[in-house]
């Protein structure tokens, strides 16, 4: 999870964000060597002393200013697309959940199995245990399976609201009378934090979403329980 003065992303929990961690390195990397040639530019023609007037008129350098550009948009676009594909592609998920977006709470239903749904809302300051987190904690956590695709639905019963978890890589909106749908396979066991990332109204800071991944038989005993408190 996030920590102060971090200054890079969360470290990955999906494959598809290491995919991200590695493409967004491949373009800053490109991003310093631009940056550092421009700047070398307009020192060297702000220091030296030597002009050349026919400079602006060389057809040479014309050339190499429109195709340069145009084979770094593509370096840069190559791999964005690859990306792009991976986030929408669902091969046969081992587990389907809804989440709803309320204001302000999100709730879960499993579709995989009947009358597993619970509402999910942000445990308040004064109710924290020692070791918990303030405006990250839930009273139920969405509870997966480790290393299995897990598909996740997303709509919204009121107004816009955006199921976001950083370390999975996974930010899809939640529209009332839509549905969309996002996907991932965590890597490792852990707890993840994220929150609605769509200002939704007076309490949009106090949504926040807890996804707990756990090995497959865990989850199975969870379930287990689950279904039977209902």
């Amino acid at each position: 999870m996030a920590h102060p003065s971090q200054l890079g992303f969360q470290d990955a929990a999906s494959p598809v964000m290491e995919e991200l961690l590695h493409f967004h390195d491949h373009t800053l990397m490109i991003v310093f060597l631009i940056s550092t040639l421009i700047l070398y530019i307009i020192l060297a023609m702000v220091t030296t002393k030597l002009t050349n007037k026919y400079i602006l008129d060389s057809q040479e350098i014309e050339i190499v200013w429109t195709i340069l550009p145009a084979m770094i948009l593509i370096l840069i676009a190559l791999p964005s697309l690859r990306i792009l594909y991976l986030m929408d592609e669902i091969n046969d998920p081992h587990l389907t959940i809804k989440a709803m977006g309320h204001q302000w709470y999100w709730s879960y239903e499993y579709t995989d199995y009947e009358n597993l749904t619970f509402d999910s809302y942000m445990i308040q300051t004064q109710d924290l245990t020692s070791g918990q987190f303030r405006l990250l904690e839930t009273d139920h956590r969405m509870i997966v399976p480790m290393e299995s695709p897990i598909r996740v639905l997303v709509s919204a019963e009121d107004v816009l609201h955006s199921w976001t978890v950083p370390a999975l890589g996974v930010k899809m909106d939640a529209v009332p009378g839509r549905l969309n749908q996002t996907a991932f396979v965590i890597s490792r066991p852990g707890v993840y934090y994220g929150q609605c990332s769509e200002i939704c109204g007076a309490n949009h800071s106090f949504m926040p979403i807890v996804v707990e991944a756990v090995p497959l038989e865990y989850f199975e005993n969870w379930s287990s329980l689950m279904l039977k408190e209902i």
